[in-house]
């Protein structure tokens, strides 16, 4: 049969409509799935690090450790190790310190900036993606820690070459034989306080106690010291000696049985002090021959 010139126009037509609807109606059908929500980083307690598992510090051990060193608002603390950031916030938050945390794993590492976030303290804390082996802490004043023994033992030098009277806190672990200045404990947790002691082992003479000078000669382990001062022919015992940082104490009893008392403090390869005896009080010097 033969469409008519009218109906030709027509039915080309609504063929025409059927497939544009049906051409607008594609896209719908082609849309991609959506994407999965990420799901936030969150650390699970004894998760592997790169040296470490992850146990978090009590905060009840915490203040006790930053207690024990006498933090304030004039120190800057690293927290090597850093974790989810609690002791540096604990720092700035409580003691108003300026911190630094030093954290390996990124992923815990962006986690304890957001716990800097919560805490409103990011005018006071930072948490750098990094390894304590690398990272410089050589400003700081107050080192804190909870790190496997061999690991202390491995930044131990480190620490010793820190300005002395820095002050270094560890969770659970000491320095092998560099006992600590102090211990503190928390229900089943134990931490451990250090001050950093200024290096004067060796030859000293001392000058302005009149007499001529004293020679002293001074053995050092850690902040433990000891040591013999000679004038001529006359040697003396170095008794009740003390260092603490840059702090340095010890008396010695001269040939007459009088008892002098020596307090100062050491600035490298000087000592200044005074010397107590029979109520006078005579300043001296201390140097490296």
């Amino acid at each position: 049969m033969k469409l008519s010139r009218v109906l030709l126009p027509i039915l080309l037509t609504s063929w025409l409509n059927v497939a544009c609807a049906s051409t607008t109606a594609t896209p719908a059908a082609n849309t991609a799935s959506p994407k999965p929500a990420t799901t936030t980083y969150e650390p699970v307690r004894g998760q592997a690090g790169k040296d470490v598992i992850w146990i978090p510090t009590p905060e009840g051990l915490i203040d006790k450790m930053l207690t024990a060193a006498k933090v304030t608002d004039q120190d800057r603390l690293f927290d090597l190790g850093a974790g989810d950031g609690i002791i540096a916030i604990t720092a700035a938050r409580k003691f108003g310190a300026k911190s630094v945390g030093i954290e390996y794993n990124p992923d815990m590492a962006q986690f304890a900036r957001r716990k800097v976030a919560e805490a409103g303290v990011t005018d006071k804390v930072k948490i750098i993606t990094g390894d304590i082996f690398q990272e410089d802490f050589s400003s700081a004043t107050v080192v804190t820690l909870y790190l496997m023994p061999h690991l202390n033992l491995k930044l131990r030098p480190i620490l010793l070459k820190m300005k002395p009277g820095t002050r270094v806190v560890s969770h659970a672990f000491t320095m092998g034989d560099w006992e600590p200045d102090e211990t503190m404990s928390y229900q089943h947790s134990q931490g451990y306080f250090w001050v950093v002691p200024a290096q004067i082992e060796g030859d000293w003479v001392m000058t302005g106690l009149g007499e001529g000078p004293m020679r002293m000669s001074m053995s050092q382990s850690f902040q433990n010291i000891g040591g013999i001062l000679t004038r001529g022919s006359q040697t003396h015992a170095m008794l009740g000696a003390r260092l603490r940082g840059d702090e340095i104490k010890f008396q010695f009893i001269t040939q007459d049985r009088k008892v002098h008392a020596f307090s100062g403090r050491v600035e490298g390869r000087r000592i200044t002090g005074t010397v107590v005896s029979d109520y006078m009080h005579t300043p001296v010097e201390i140097t490296r021959p």
